[in-house]
């Protein structure tokens, strides 16, 4: 699990050792603070962000709830769990009541306090993540960007209606971004979000999954991965507003908002036969296409502003890109996008001393050019052309031989091609390689 760091306040000298003893021994990754008093608590948190807050109740001076109002108001985001007498259940619901994430009854059960505690930094974690989603979102729609501004309109459209909505656009672009958008401005932003991975999901666990976002928004990634009869489950899910779950003979009713997305173009998956037209029809509420990093024109304000978020996040001054720097940025390919460039960057951020300069971005495989932009040494469409179907033969034989050498199994391939499952299966899909061939023939084609 991720390192952590977490803070016991209790008047207590005893439980003050015992608890962070305890906790070492079965959560090596955790680090613990102690305070004994609420006002030694408060100086902690001014100067630390914890992960999780543990807290007595009962406590000289300034009480349990006390220090809960101020951890609220100071860190309204950080989990606080609190500890109560044996059979105080008012104490608890009012805790409960007050913004504690849950409750620790005396005598303490050590296994139900580490499982508790646990529930609560992950809670953080999951927290964290959704706001620098949410960060990032507003830096890359807030660029000085006349691209974006039919997006943002797309955007406030779509979270108004109640139709499925499908979203096209290459990997690192933001999709699953744009959903949660949606998802935030549209009225059902207090029920669940779900994002699944349907490249990595099997048949019958889509229609648990419309359980699950029960009055929410379902996004599907990657859908046209899915098999075809999987995908007329979604269209029935969503059309008739029920499921079958696994092992019933009942429907269930459910009400959930469908985001779909697909790093190819959904009218290429349909005549490639990926995807069912009839589901295409069902789903294309709204279509939103989501620009490469590659066509915009606000790369270098993208790259300052992710330059400033790591230098807040590692605590460095913030570094600025040189002339030089900037020329790479502005001609690389950015087969990655957005994540890709805030990766450079943050990963520049770190190693430079003072300014950006070009071999801080070293990161970037091999400065490979763009070909989006014209210039006076540009060599006309003719090579370029060219050059891109080499460069899109080499890749589909990589592929193949990477297949072949793995016996079809496409884990052991990605790796094998240093690169991730989900982008490999794009690629299979989009050169119209079969990979079960693989297992069944010592010879590629």
């Amino acid at each position: 699990m991720t390192p952590a760091h977490v803070l016991i306040v209790d008047d207590d000298p005893g439980l003050l050792q015992a608890l962070p003893e305890a906790l070492r021994l079965r959560m090596g990754w955790l680090t613990v603070d102690t305070a004994d008093s609420a006002a030694a608590a408060l100086e902690r948190i001014a100067v630390r962000d914890y992960n999780a807050i543990v807290t007595d109740i009962k406590m000289p001076g300034t009480d349990g709830f006390a220090l809960l109002d101020e951890i609220r108001a100071r860190r309204p985001d950080t989990p606080t769990l609190m500890i109560t007498g044996h059979g105080e259940y008012a104490l608890a619901m009012a805790a409960l009541r007050k913004g504690a994430c849950d409750f620790v009854p005396k005598p303490i059960d050590r296994d139900y306090f580490v499982a508790a505690l646990c529930r609560a930094i992950q809670t953080n974690e999951l927290n964290r993540k959704l706001k620098q989603q949410q960060l990032t979102l507003a830096r890359w729609l807030m660029a000085p960007s006349q691209q974006l501004e039919t997006l943002v309109q797309q955007i406030g459209q779509a979270a108004d209606s109640s139709s499925p909505i499908l979203i096209e656009g290459e990997i690192g672009t933001g999709k699953e971004l744009v959903a949660r958008a949606i998802h935030q401005l549209s009225a059902r932003r207090e029920q669940p979000f779900v994002a699944i991975d349907c490249s990595a999901k099997s048949d019958t666990a889509i229609e648990e999954e419309f359980q699950i976002a029960e009055g929410g928004t379902l996004f599907l990634d990657e859908i046209v991965s899915l098999p075809l009869p999987a995908q007329s489950q979604v269209l029935r899910a969503i059309q008739d507003g029920q499921v079958l779950p696994a092992g019933s003979k009942m429907p269930v009713r459910v009400d959930v908002r469908a985001i779909a997305a697909s790093s190819v173009s959904f009218g290429l998956a349909v005549r490639a036969g990926w995807f069912s037209e009839d589901v295409y029809r069902g789903l294309n509420g709204v279509v939103i296409p989501l620009p490469p990093l590659r066509e915009r024109d606000d790369i270098l304000h993208l790259a300052k502003d992710f330059v400033a978020e790591a230098s807040m996040e590692f605590g460095r001054p913030c570094r600025e890109i040189s002339a030089a720097a900037a020329d790479v940025l502005l001609r690389h390919s950015w087969p990655g996008n957005v994540r890709e460039l805030r990766n450079v960057m943050r990963r520049a951020t770190l190693i430079a001393s003072d300014v950006i300069e070009r071999q801080h971005l070293s990161l970037l495989d091999g400065l490979r050019v763009s070909t989006r932009r014209s210039g006076p040494t540009q060599m006309g469409p003719s090579l370029k052309e060219i050059a891109e179907a080499a460069a899109e033969d080499a890749e589909r034989q990589a592929i193949r031989q990477a297949l072949q050498a793995c016996k079809g199994n496409k884990t052991e391939a990605a790796r094998r091609l240093r690169t991730d499952y989900k982008t490999l299966h794009v690629k299979i899909k989009q050169y119209r390689i079969d990979a079960r061939r693989f297992k069944k023939t010592p010879s590629v084609a």
